[in-house]
């Protein structure tokens, strides 16, 4: 497996941090179910992207801004099924302060309560739904988490789950490692490297303030 080199690192969330796939299936089937649109359909885009952009693809005829909010709130208030990922808390610990970030695809209120309710750190930099203009995977997410960092995107590497988030990091410049907890390797196949899960990652800092990623 191949070692990167840094100066921050960019983490999304859900299927990354923290694991919430049974949450996010259950509150967008549950959705599905009383508006009469089809859970499938939903599923298969709503990984990684914006609750307000999966309603504007499949429910364009409905209040999508209304949807949205519906849903986010429900959603950051309901945390049944929500664990942390395992390796979580240590690689977090291990990374020096400031060096490290955030960027979801959810509200900044469900975003701070699932690390809450998960034992994590809230950083100081935390990109959300709320933030941004264009979602996942249009780049601006991520750059804007390279910016409230202050490092280049060059020097920025990413954690994602799923294909948008890949999209996204790339269409920066950034480096991502894959993590087969939503998706399986085919689907991740356009990052820079794919692991199994948190634990295989070892992190460590130079003098000059250098983050190095070795993947076992």
């Amino acid at each position: 497996m191949p070692t990167f080199s840094c100066l921050a690192i960019l983490f999304d969330l859900d299927g990354v941090l923290v694991d919430s796939t049974r949450a996010v299936d259950r509150e967008w089937r549950e959705w599905a179910a009383r508006k009469g649109v089809d859970g499938d359909a939903i599923m298969a885009i709503a990984h990684g992207v914006r609750t307000i952009e999966v309603i504007r693809r499949v429910a364009p005829h409905l209040d999508v801004e209304a949807e949205a909010n519906a849903i986010e709130n429900h959603e950051a208030h309901d945390q049944r099924g929500v664990t942390v990922m395992p390796g979580a808390v240590d690689l977090l610990r291990s990374i020096p302060a400031g060096k490290w970030g955030v960027v979801t695809s959810g509200s900044r209120l469900l975003a701070r309560n699932r690390l809450q309710h998960c034992g994590l750190p809230v950083p100081e930099v935390l990109i959300t739904s709320d933030d941004v203009t264009h979602g996942k995977p249009h780049p601006e997410p991520y750059l804007k988490g390279a910016a409230q960092i202050g490092v280049s995107p060059l020097e920025c590497l990413v954690f994602e789950d799923a294909p948008a988030g890949i999209q996204s990091a790339h269409a920066g410049g950034m480096k991502v490692v894959g993590i087969m907890s939503t998706y399986k390797a085919d689907a991740l196949a356009q990052a820079d490297a794919v692991i199994g899960m948190l634990a295989q990652l070892r992190i460590s800092s130079n003098v000059s303030g250098t983050l190095m990623i070795d993947l076992d």
